[in-house]
């Protein structure tokens, strides 16, 4: 008998540490197969942000061209000197200095013109307007190279990449290659994207007008969504009736939180410009437009950190004598504040990084202007990048990519906000 129970009790042992054995087992599959997942997620994020950072790297930096130009008085008129075709005579006095003058130089002009930018011109004449003295002289100017040139610079184009996929001609090529030869080509930081609005020309083209619009519209929704939604949600989770009005609300919220964006966008166009007539592609609209679709997910949100306040602390309150309404406000809702402010900061960055509402209440617009109030046209930040996107000019390609990159560091500045302001809270509380 006592054998058999041995033998029973070692076989009892044995199929235990069996049993232990394979869930130790199954417990290590499982976390390397959430190592792997995590791991996987890493890998298609820094696939994404190196494809980013690759195509985009470029726009941080343009090249520049010192010409010496002289101010011929035959060609301008001291009364009037933005009249003069300043494009015409560099671009001659470029050729002449090559030996090509006359009827040889007449059809290299065009060709000349296109090495620099349009802002060639502007800057000759704001010069001129501020210092007529300098008619007669010899003078140099340092202006933007044109964004196909920017773009040779830069390797992005070649001698040897077919003519069909540049637009450069070999004689111009050949022309850049003497200006940077003679030391009159520089690169420098392109601060210009950070403090130029949308422009026609790549090379002049900035993000500042669209960074502006993306914050005047933030500021609208942040004023409208987070109020509102938070005075919506402590009602419902604290003062509202549990009945089927109540229960029908709640359902509705969670539906509308689920609702494609260019639902709203259909919303705010019928409702907030064929309706009320409000002006189009205005920061007004469009943080009316983002505040409506921020609304379901700050109601969301602060509901549920209502409700992971202890009942205890309401009990308590109570007890000692406090109304319902200093309660809420006095004791749960300050409890309840982190969650409240990063559920509303997170939904303000989602509404950030919306196109679809924009382009369909008129932001899909050129707007080369830099906005002063609400109510001006104005561009966004997501509307900027799908116009550059769908540009046909190469070099718009890699300020979409600088674009997309000043978009993220906006969302990653809002969440580590929201992650600071949440610490923050619960140290207070």
């Amino acid at each position: 008998m006592t054998e058999t129970r041995d033998a029973m009790t070692a076989i009892r042992l044995d199929r235990l540490r069996g049993g232990l054995k394979r869930r130790y087992a199954r417990e290590g599959r499982f976390r390397l197969y959430g190592i792997l997942a995590i791991a996987v997620a890493v890998a298609f994020l820094a696939l994404l942000l190196g494809r980013i950072i690759e195509q985009g790297h470029t726009a941080f930096y343009t090249h520049e061209v010192s010409v010496p130009v002289y101010l011929d008085p035959a060609r301008i008129d001291p009364a009037y000197p933005q009249g003069t075709n300043f494009e015409q005579m560099v671009a001659q006095q470029q050729l002449a200095s090559r030996g090509l003058e006359g009827d040889a130089a007449g059809p290299l002009a065009a060709e000349m013109r296109g090495l620099f930018s349009s802002e060639l011109k502007f800057e000759i004449a704001r010069r001129l307007a501020e210092d007529p003295s300098l008619i007669g002289q010899t003078v140099t100017f340092d202006v933007p190279v044109s964004d196909q040139a920017d773009l040779y610079f830069k390797d992005e184009i070649s001698i040897d990449t077919p003519a069909e996929q540049r637009r450069l001609t070999d004689q111009q090529i050949g022309w850049l290659d003497q200006l940077e030869d003679s030391g009159q080509v520089r690169a420098h930081f392109n601060s210009r994207l950070f403090t130029s609005g949308d422009s026609t020309e790549p090379e002049l083209a900035g993000v500042l007008g669209a960074v502006v619009g993306s914050a005047l519209m933030l500021m609208v929704t942040a004023f409208l969504a987070i109020p509102i939604g938070v005075a919506a949600a402590v009602y419902l989770e604290e003062f509202a009736p549990r009945n089927r009005l109540s229960a029908l609300i709640e359902v509705n919220i969670n539906n509308l939180a689920a609702v494609p964006s260019i639902v709203y966008g259909l919303l705010g166009l019928a409702l907030f410009i064929n309706w009320m007539h409000l002006p189009r592609s205005s920061p007004l609209v469009g943080g009316l437009v983002l505040a409506l679709m921020a609304l379901p997910t700050i109601i969301i949100a602060t509901r549920s950190s209502l409700k992971a306040v202890p009942p205890s602390i309401r009990e308590a309150a109570l007890a000692m004598g406090a109304s319902r309404t200093q309660t809420v406000f006095q004791h749960v809702l300050p409890l309840a504040l982190p969650g409240v402010m990063t559920g509303a900061i997170i939904s303000l960055a989602h509404a950030l990084g919306e196109t679809a509402p924009l382009l369909l209440i008129g932001m899909v617009s050129f707007m080369p202007g830099i906005a002063s109030s609400i109510t001006e046209p104005t561009g966004a930040l997501p509307s900027l990048i799908y116009i550059w996107e769908n540009a046909s000019e190469r070099a718009f390609h890699e300020r979409t990519a600088a674009a997309i990159m000043v978009l993220l560091s906006f969302m990653i500045v809002m969440n580590a906000a929201a992650i600071l302001l949440r610490r923050h809270f619960e140290r207070r509380w």
